[in-house]
């Protein structure tokens, strides 16, 4: 009994040594930790990655997360550096005390990096997230570390059977389930199904270029839905439940209309649209990885292997 009561106070220590190794930070400057750990704003047009155009990715001061790619950084002449997108999971949102701004912050270590604004339209994505440069470091692509992800943007029937299949493929980093295709901005749930928004119900995949690839992510959203069914998948009727890939680019449109093509000359009637990515939105909460956290399965999904 001695010596199993020694053996769990190591074990302990160890354990707390650990975790101290594993939550250790930059050290940061007294005005660092003004603005990341006390919520500060540093002075506008003087940061450092303002009229900064290098090619690379923006990481947290504070553990060094990856936070935004260089591509997603534009010129919003607010005063501060602006990106219209962030690297998925990255940063977590927080609506402000006054209930009128949303604060961001690193989701891995909850540094204050500024705040996030919608309905701008500075860009396509009308998403602004205004950052304080001293809440950033800059990694130059060539010496850039990070996993070179895809995204790719599919809707086939109800988000949560689609979710189910995606967040098990070889190579996918994480899913979101969403609306996209419509007209308003922000769908809610019950907008989305009221056929009123023209939004479908859909699936954003992140995934590890290196394991998979676009094809291959596209090939699975064909084999795990009824892609000749017009409006409807299953029991589930409605345009919100249409069939519809969201390209992202030219390669993509590319890809997905030979793979229509391939299923069309094995004698499927495909009705699958090839449409130009909009807005996504993420849907609510309680919609996300439904199934895993419900224990129950897809009743309007399975897998028929088509390729």
């Amino acid at each position: 009994m001695k010596y199993l009561l020694i053996s769990l106070i190591v074990l302990i220590f160890d354990l707390n040594v650990n975790a101290q190794a594993v939550m250790k930070y930059n050290k940061l400057t007294p005005e660092e930790e003004r603005v990341i750990i006390d919520k500060g704003t540093e002075m506008p047009f003087t940061g450092k990655y303002l009229n900064f155009d290098g090619k690379g990715t923006y990481v947290c001061k504070k553990c060094g997360s990856h936070l935004y790619h260089s591509a997603d950084k534009f010129e919003s002449h607010c005063g501060w550096p602006s990106f219209d997108d962030e690297i998925p999971k990255a940063v977590k949102r927080i609506p402000d005390a006054d209930g009128i701004r949303t604060e961001i912050m690193c989701a891995n270590c909850g540094a204050h990096l500024g705040h996030v604004f919608k309905g701008e339209k500075y860009t396509e994505k009308n998403i602004r997230h205004c950052v304080n440069s001293i809440s950033l470091d800059f990694v130059p692509v060539d010496k850039n570390t990070i996993v070179k992800t895809g995204r790719a943007i599919f809707a086939g029937g109800c988000f949560w059977g689609m979710e189910h299949f995606f967040r098990k493929a070889n190579g996918v980093i994480s899913t979101d389930v969403g609306y996209i295709g419509g007209d308003k901005d922000n769908p809610t749930y019950d907008e989305v199904c009221s056929d009123n928004t023209n939004h479908a119900e859909a699936i954003e995949v992140i995934f590890d270029n290196s394991l998979t690839s676009f094809e291959e992510i596209a090939k699975l959203f064909f084999e795990i839905h009824d892609p000749t069914q017009v409006n409807r998948q299953g029991p589930d009727i409605g345009t919100q439940y249409r069939s519809e890939i969201f390209y992202l680019n030219e390669e993509q449109r590319e890809i997905a209309e030979k793979l229509i093509k391939a299923l069309e000359k094995k004698g499927y009637n495909i009705a699958t649209k090839v449409t130009k990515a909009t807005a996504f939105w993420k849907a609510e909460n309680y919609h996300q990885d439904y199934y895993s956290k419900n224990g129950e399965k897809p009743y309007c999904h399975s897998y028929i292997k088509r390729f």
